[in-house]
């Protein structure tokens, strides 16, 4: 155990891996200090940079991408109030607040110690929580992977966006695109319409680059966001200030982090929801709860460690189960399989060394945030002012560059079009991109799953009950689809209780 260790410390060490994860750096904080560009779309705009690489270094840029552009999502959201990735939104109007009151640098500062303490306090969890349900997951069935999958897209469709049945019309469309292709069980073509490109089914990663990276692109052209007025960071450091606030708000700063926990590993939560979770219960327990959206800083802290401990958390299901925690997990299972490497209870076991190198980096791309955070809180307005009329295109060329360079085939290129153009106009009507994508990715696992299942049960669908665990993801999954009825009953029973009242 010791070689392998030591063997993908040295993999790590090497110049060509430190020199990947300086670059996910420097990318990561660009990205998420734009709004609008998520890292969602980084991501999928690595992907085909990450064809070319080894599997550690490749791991290693997309966990320090991850890492930074989610922090570097809370630069805009203070300056300008506008986040630039949708986990920094729960507490944009504190932070924009306190910014108006000439405390920019302070609440950045703040972002920046809170983030890496939470990312760490998420690091120790993947750490810890990985090898624990790997050997948990080893004793699943196909039963228990069937539920699973569809715990992941209902949670997603009813919990995780903000009108579940536009959420799960979004699913069942990304289930749609995942039966393109060859019938996985009987050899039939599907919806194909004789095209022989879609033999294979639809492309994962041009998919990811059409649905964040090219509707991004049209949204901002279309709406004229080319310009944006920004406030300047006050000269000085705040690190030392910054400690002292997260450590007053200490309690915040644990019970954020257990938060974010929670929330990373539910599969379709994501970085978001938790940190609306630790926002509510900041402002649930705070002392001073009419500060809140005026410029706490108490819900800064907890929040912002929230959405940092939730990446790592994230991974734990996506190595694991080979369920993605949210979008930006499903194009790393997407990367994952690029390599040769199907996510599951064996990864731990086959692939022990990209596995401890993921671990490693996560630490030292929060300890890297420190340094690299505060530079880039000085340079925070000259981030801001890249034109968007020099940035869209060079994102659209990587776009299509990206698209065309995984098969290098020019349908690719017409595919990552037509669903950006999907996406565009799914996300302008207010249905969600992010169910898409997580049906694309389950949509196979969930099928695979249930033709088994209803093989060896023969066709008794009460089989699918039958072991404790399957039994309890089962009843899981069944209330998830049901919590859209419960505020409806509990009107419905306000009602008749104010009509019986009347009535007495």
């Amino acid at each position: 155990m010791w070689d392998v260790i030591l063997a993908s410390l040295a993999s790590l060490a090497e110049p060509t891996t430190i020199a990947v994860i300086l670059i996910a750096t420097l990318y990561g904080l660009f990205i998420g200090s734009i709004p609008g560009l998520t890292v969602t779309m980084a991501v999928a705009l690595f992907v085909p940079f990450a064809f070319f690489l080894d599997p550690i270094p490749a791991m290693a840029a997309i966990v320090t991408l991850q890492a930074m552009g989610i922090f570097a999502g809370d630069i805009p959201g203070a300056l300008i109030r506008m986040p630039g990735t949708p986990a920094s939104a729960a507490y944009t109007d504190d932070s924009y607040a306190l910014s108006q009151q000439g405390q920019a640098r302070l609440v950045l500062g703040v972002d920046v110690v809170a983030s890496a303490v939470g990312g760490l306090m998420g690091a120790v969890a993947l750490i810890i929580g990985a090898s624990a349900l790997a050997e948990f997951a080893l004793t699943f069935s196909s039963y228990e992977f069937f539920w699973l999958a569809l715990l992941g897209l209902s949670s997603t469709a009813f919990i995780a966006v903000a009108s579940p049945s536009k959420g799960l019309i979004s699913v069942v469309l990304g289930l749609f695109l995942a039966t393109i292709g060859i019938d996985i069980t009987l050899g039939f073509q599907r919806f194909t319409f004789g095209n022989p490109n879609l033999m294979g089914g639809i492309s994962f990663i041009p998919a990811m680059i059409g649905l964040f990276g090219f509707s991004e692109v049209l949204r901002t052209v279309l709406r004229g966001e080319m310009h944006l007025a920004y406030a300047k960071v006050e000269t000085g450091t705040a690190f030392l200030e910054s400690i002292r606030q997260v450590w007053r708000y200490r309690v915040n700063t644990v019970r954020g982090g257990i938060i974010g926990l929670i929330s990373g590993i539910l599969p379709g939560a994501g970085a978001d929801i938790g940190a609306w979770l630790a926002y509510g219960a900041a402002k649930r327990f705070s002392k001073e709860p009419e500060k809140f959206g005026k410029g706490s800083m108490e819900a800064i802290v907890e929040a912002g460690v929230a959405n940092n401990s939730d990446l790592a958390a994230e991974w734990i299901p996506t190595l694991v189960f080979g369920i993605p925690g949210d979008a930006f997990t499903a194009v790393v299972i997407g990367i994952l399989m690029l390599k040769g490497m199907r996510p599951g209870p064996a990864i731990l076991h086959d692939y022990t060394n990209v596995l401890i190198a993921i671990y490693v980096t996560f630490i030292i791309a929060n300890l890297l945030m420190v340094p690299f955070g505060f530079l880039a809180v000085r340079a925070s307005s000259y981030l801001l002012r890249v034109p968007r009329n020099i940035l869209m295109p060079a994102i659209l060329m990587m776009c299509v560059v990206g698209a065309y360079a995984i098969n290098n085939d020019l349908f690719d290129v017409g595919l990552m079009l037509i669903l950006g153009l999907l996406g565009f106009v799914l996300e302008a009507n207010g249905f969600p991109v992010a169910p898409i994508v997580l049906g694309l990715v389950l949509g196979p696992l969930l099928e695979q799953s249930f033709m088994i299942s209803l093989i060896k049960s023969e066709g008794n669908l009460a089989l699918f009950f039958s072991r404790p665990v399957s039994a309890v993801l089962g009843v899981t999954t069944c209330i998830v689809w049901l919590s859209p009825l419960l505020p409806k009953l509990r009107r419905l029973m306000a009602a008749r209780a104010v009509s019986s009242k009347t009535d007495d």
